[in-house]
């Protein structure tokens, strides 16, 4: 979703704070995730995740005067983009990680710009492929290689089909990034109340019927993760990225890319106690690589 141009936006200290605040939320998320999946299902996780930020959202918008709007037409379109945005990849990466560790889902989910520079370059007339999109895109897919070739070639296993879930995740965030160029004329804020909701509305009827949440049991240290998981992974995480927008410009924003793996990392090393293996540093080594050459900041080719 783009907003209005900023002129020679820069990243002040108040910003750079917030972008940091950004990647431990979004990075955060994989942690949270892995430690209701112990208690909930997959599912049932997804629909509490968009639900509270849900509220939460509409919540905001309402207190900040704007209202929601009430056009069938529109509601169409946030129910497309919740279903890319939120219901199909939240619901990959959820089962992802009942297969792969959260670290290794915050590393592949990174990979997000690679499949948006290609499908921007297929699907719309402005953002083509330059020399330094091409050689990002060469060398993240040699760090995804590194990441899931060497279990692949042991055998096509759940784990290796959690690390292609994930993936998957990454390509249906692509697509809504290209999808929601269309609500430019919204509030964002507004946009991510319709599509949250669209996606609650969406994953009810699927959590019921699948997971039986009424069956399970979970303590009061999962509901509180799984509302920390919706308000801030997903409700304050939104606010806090188009506030970013709006000031410090699209491309400064990206930035949050290469440091939310970082933050999933740690996590998941040093409070989950996750084992991290040579492809794996050496695969995030080229995925990073990579997201430098199509960021644009390290190489300046034509």
């Amino acid at each position: 979703m783009k907003t209005q141009s900023v002129k020679n936006p820069t990243m002040r200290a108040k910003e750079w704070m917030l972008l940091f605040i950004l990647s431990l939320l979004w990075g955060g998320s994989y942690f949270f995730i892995k430690i209701v999946l112990v208690e909930l299902q997959p599912f049932t996780v997804v629909l509490g995740r968009v639900s509270f930020a849900a509220i939460a959202l509409i919540c905001f918008v309402y207190l900040s005067g704007q209202r929601m709007p009430v056009s069938p037409g529109i509601w169409r379109a946030f129910f497309m983009m919740g279903a890319l945005n939120n219901l199909i990849p939240f619901s990959l990466i959820v089962w992802g990680q009942t297969q792969i560790d959260s670290s290794l889902t915050g590393i592949l989910n990174a990979t997000t710009p690679l499949f948006t520079v290609v499908l921007a370059h297929l699907l719309t007339n402005d953002e083509r492929l330059t020399l330094n999109r091409l050689f990002g895109v060469l060398f993240a897919l040699c760090g995804i290689f590194l990441l899931v070739g060497p279990e692949v070639m042991r055998g096509f296993n759940l784990q290796s089909l959690g690390q292609f879930a994930v993936l998957g995740a990454s390509f249906c965030y692509s697509c809504a990034s290209i999808y929601g160029r269309r609500f430019k004329e919204l509030s964002p804020v507004v946009t991510s109340a319709g599509m949250l909701t669209s996606s609650t509305v969406m994953i009810l009827p699927i959590a019921l019927i699948l997971d039986k949440p009424w069956t399970l049991r979970p303590s009061a240290m999962t509901w509180g993760v799984l509302l920390v998981l919706g308000l801030f992974s997903s409700a304050i995480a939104n606010l806090i990225y188009f506030r970013i927008l709006a000031v410090a410009g699209a491309t400064n924003v990206s930035l949050v890319t290469f440091l939310i793996p970082m933050s999933a990392l740690l996590l998941g090393v040093f409070v989950l106690g996750e084992r991290l293996d040579w492809n794996t540093f050496a695969g995030m080594a080229f995925i990073f690589t990579g997201l430098a050459a199509i960021d644009g900041r390290l190489l300046r080719l034509p």
